[in-house]
């Protein structure tokens, strides 16, 4: 059978038996070549679905995600004015926070990240040119920060922009990066003088996942309890901030031992690594906490454990050396978005609940009275 299928293919307009090497059908002659990308692509499209529908089920909700990457990302590419990132900006305070019934329940559009990148890269090559070109020494720290920190600070910039609510303001999100990134760091490093250092084998692999992520754990619940945050978007941001510190100072560290080549391969990695697996844990912790205290009983919700459990997963398979690493770590990137894609989903679908459970209270108000 299998030595059939490898010889034989199906016509799926006529039903036509053909040979493999055939490029349309004998019998109506439908192209055969596209079918089999509409093939793949269906098969593609299935797993993605699977995938999604599995994540969505760890937050409630029994249905695949549907992923238009298209439709998020539309406003990059259009002009934008300053008054407009202003009100970005402004978000937080007393008097730009908007009530309930304002919070945005559609598909996020965020764009401002785009541009932070785009600064952030361009202070980056010119550093690099000076070094490379000019010989000047004295670029040197500035492009180790820029290159620690132009990525995940323009992936805290999406965060925050996606962030519906509009609750937290942007010195608070810089107050999370810089202290929760260095006071996670801090806490990875104390866990490790308990544990050991792992290796890049399956095992140690998995206690660097375990313990990196426990360490951020750690720190994201402090500033869930002390922020008592109750909605999946800042949980969301507050992690997705710690991971962020937490990133720029590695990639430093690394960059100061390795050498720029690996500070810029880190860059480009961490377009999935620290920022979203942080997010994803944050965002899954106060979806399991809602508006209640923050207690040990949330932190063994199969739900919560669930999307723990997954950024141990994806930063264990990171670290773990493998053939086809390029291959692999943009498969783990991928994969970490779809989390976040489920999660921006949750959030929304938050949203919508908690607008019609508003309006249920407020139309049963004239009834007890």
């Amino acid at each position: 059978m299998a030595e059939d299928a490898e010889k034989y293919t199906y016509c799926t307009n006529c039903g036509t038996k053909n040979a493999a090497t055939n490029k349309f059908c004998l019998e109506c002659g439908q192209r055969l070549i596209e079918q089999d990308k509409q093939t793949k692509d269906s098969r593609a499209g299935n797993i993605l679905d699977n995938a999604t529908k599995e994540m969505n089920s760890w937050t409630g909700e029994d249905k695949s995600v549907e992923i238009n990457f298209k439709s998020i990302f539309n406003q990059v590419f259009k002009k934008h004015t300053q008054d407009e990132t202003d009100r970005i900006f402004i978000a937080g305070t007393k008097e730009t926070t908007p009530t309930l019934n304002e919070v945005a329940d559609k598909e996020v559009r965020p764009w401002l990240f785009s541009r932070v990148f785009l600064y952030l890269s361009s202070l980056l090559l010119i550093l690099l040119a000076v070094l490379i070109i000019f010989q000047n020494s004295n670029a040197y720290p500035g492009l180790l920060f820029m290159g620690a920190l132009s990525v995940p600070f323009s992936l805290l910039i999406f965060f925050f922009e996606i962030n519906v609510f509009k609750n937290i303001s942007i010195y608070q999100v810089m107050k999370i990066f810089f202290i929760g990134g260095a006071f996670s760091l801090l806490m990875t490093v104390f866990i490790y003088s308990l544990t050991g250092s792992g290796n890049f084998s399956l095992l140690g692999s998995l206690l660097i996942g375990l313990v990196e992520e426990t360490g951020k754990l750690v720190i994201i619940s402090y500033f869930v309890h002390k922020a008592n945050v109750s909605h999946i978007f800042n949980g969301m941001l507050i992690g997705a901030a710690i991971g962020a510190g937490f990133a720029v100072f590695e990639n430093a560290g690394y960059a100061q031992n390795y050498g720029i080549a690996v500070l810029l391969v880190r860059s480009f990695g961490s377009l999935g690594s620290h920022t979203i697996w942080s997010a994803i844990i944050g965002a899954a912790l106060v979806m399991v906490k809602k508006s209640n205290k923050l207690t040990k009983a949330h932190f063994t919700d199969r739900h919560f454990i669930n999307f723990f459990l997954l950024s141990v997963l994806l930063h264990a398979l990171w670290d773990l050396k493998t053939p086809f690493t390029d291959v692999k770590l943009v498969l783990l990137i991928i994969s970490g978005w779809v989390a976040i894609f489920v999660l921006i989903h949750a959030g929304l679908r938050e949203v919508k609940e908690l607008k019609k459970l508003k309006l249920k209270n407020m139309l049963e108000e004239p009834r007890e009275a």
